[in-house]
């Protein structure tokens, strides 16, 4: 009986901290600029920040042009 109730303490325990493993990306900043030609093509540039949940910090550009 006590072997049962051990076992079950430590495997609650166990799985308390596991939500708190898989957390989600945090956006820092979002920048987005868009650019005119004269001649009528569109420049289309974003920047993003975000910061991942073990601490790490990923910067991401995306440059789209539209003739």
């Amino acid at each position: 009986m006590l072997r049962k109730m051990m076992t079950t303490l430590f495997l609650s325990a166990a799985f308390v901290g596991v939500p708190s493993l898989g957390g989600c990306d945090r956006t820092v900043s979002h920048e987005k600029t868009v650019t005119e030609s004269p001649t009528g093509s569109t420049k289309v540039k974003e920047e993003t920040v975000t910061k991942k949940s073990d601490g790490s910090v990923e910067k991401k550009t995306e440059t789209t042009k539209t003739p």
